[in-house]
């Protein structure tokens, strides 16, 4: 399936990936790439406010799993009807399958050796291991958190490739899943006696790494053909869906149990809402 071409309004704007729902800068006065990282930067910020939030504050327990529910069901509508649709618009059936599968295979199969380092409670605000318990378990957290926040960066920047737009609404959704991300962990972090100095720098590395990874799909795939581009897509989808099946949703039922569901429901209709509004 060919990639449709971006529409044009007057003024030189073009109304790029996700049917309208766009950001974009005059033509000429900011380069897209560097569009593309300050998006990823201020997608990726919020997890520092979660961090702050988890380190410093008596939240709840309560709370932070509630929270956790939220996220991941404004995560699930945006990968449901924002990446995977716009993946199948672009490439098909195909490569949309293929790289939704290689996703959550990438992503299961480094969390697997992840979680055999110490990483398996990483998201956790509550029984993730001391450095005396599980040897090495600070990297492997690391690195957990590292790989859990890179292909929501990357959609960022692969959202960019028509028209030089970045779809708000996957920012928005990013943005308040990464919230109780950082809340959590790091309430976890602090608990397990790990210093503030590691935990935000954890999370200033993440954040800085996701705007990168934003330049880095847009700079790296803009050349590709649609197919590609759409299994690069599927693939952060199936990859952010394995993450939130595997490490947000477990740390939200441990609480919450039975208001797992409709917490999780409440977040799936605001990102289903803000698709609506936004096309």
């Amino acid at each position: 399936m060919e990639p449709a071409s971006a529409p044009q309004v007057p003024g030189g704007r073009a109304f790029a990936w996700s049917r309208g729902r766009t950001f974009n800068a005059e033509d000429g006065i900011v380069p897209t790439g560097v569009l593309a990282g300050i998006w990823g930067f201020v997608a990726g910020a919020a997890l520092l406010l979660g961090a702050a939030a988890g380190y410093y504050a008596r939240v709840p327990q309560r709370l932070i799993a509630g929270i956790m529910a939220f996220g991941s069901g404004v995560l699930i509508s945006t990968l449901s009807f924002d990446l995977m649709d716009e993946a199948y618009r672009r490439g098909g059936f195909d490569s949309t399958a293929v790289g939704f599968l290689v996703g959550a295979a990438i992503f299961t199969g480094a969390n697997w050796l992840l979680a055999r380092r110490g990483a398996k409670h990483r998201k956790r605000s509550r029984g993730q291991p001391t450095e005396d318990e599980a040897g090495g378990s600070g990297a492997a957290i690391a690195v957990g958190a590292l790989i859990d926040g890179i292909p929501e960066s990357v959609v960022i920047g692969l959202s960019m490739l028509q028209g030089g737009a970045v779809s708000w609404v996957a920012v928005v959704a990013i943005f308040l899943s990464n919230i109780p991300e950082g809340l959590s962990s790091s309430a976890g972090m602090k608990k397990a006696g790990r210093p503030a100095r590691y935990v935000f720098g954890i999370w200033t590395a993440i954040t800085v790494a996701s705007g990168i990874a934003a330049v880095l799909g847009y700079v790296l795939f803009r050349g590709f053909s649609a197919d590609v581009i759409a299994g690069t897509t599927s693939v952060a989808a199936g990859g952010i869906l394995a993450m939130l099946v595997d490490t947000m949703i477990p740390e939200a039922f441990e609480t919450t149990h039975n208001f797992t569901g409709l917490i999780t429901v409440a977040g799936f209709l605001l990102a289903f809402l803000l698709t609506k509004l936004g096309g």
